[in-house]
């Protein structure tokens, strides 16, 4: 497994393949693109194949987020996720806040989170 801390070369039409095999959406390409561009994007690829994927959104100075943390089902429970929020850690300018799915909590909890504030969402208005 090769492991990039800041992946700025992660291509659209790369993570957007990747993410349709968890996550089926409709991803614009040039949305995703310019999305990708204001992230720090950790990912791990098995030879050329994106497994997993962690983005950080960040500020700089105050504020953080976990935008996702994504691993192809068949490479999850491997440690994959684990070392991506490692590195997080490692490579993040910020504290991190970031929303949890139900039932990722022990994931989280076991790999040194904390439990925080709940979250909320606005939805932007068409």
């Amino acid at each position: 497994m090769i492991y990039k801390a800041d992946d700025k070369e992660l291509d659209a039409s790369l993570f957007i393949s990747f993410v349709n095999q968890i996550w089926q959406g409709d991803y614009d390409i040039e949305r995703t693109q310019t999305a990708l561009s204001k992230t720090i994007n950790i990912t791990v690829y098995d030879d050329q194949l994106l497994v997993g994927c962690l983005r950080i959104l960040s500020d700089g100075c105050y504020f953080g987020t976990i935008t996702e943390l994504l691993v192809l089902p068949e490479y999850q429970r491997k440690g994959i996720g684990s070392r991506l929020l490692q590195l997080a850690k490692e490579h993040t300018p910020t504290l991190l806040y970031f929303g949890a799915q139900p039932g990722m909590e022990p994931f989280y909890e076991k790999n040194g989170c904390q439990k925080s504030l709940q979250s909320y969402i606005i939805e932007k208005n068409a």
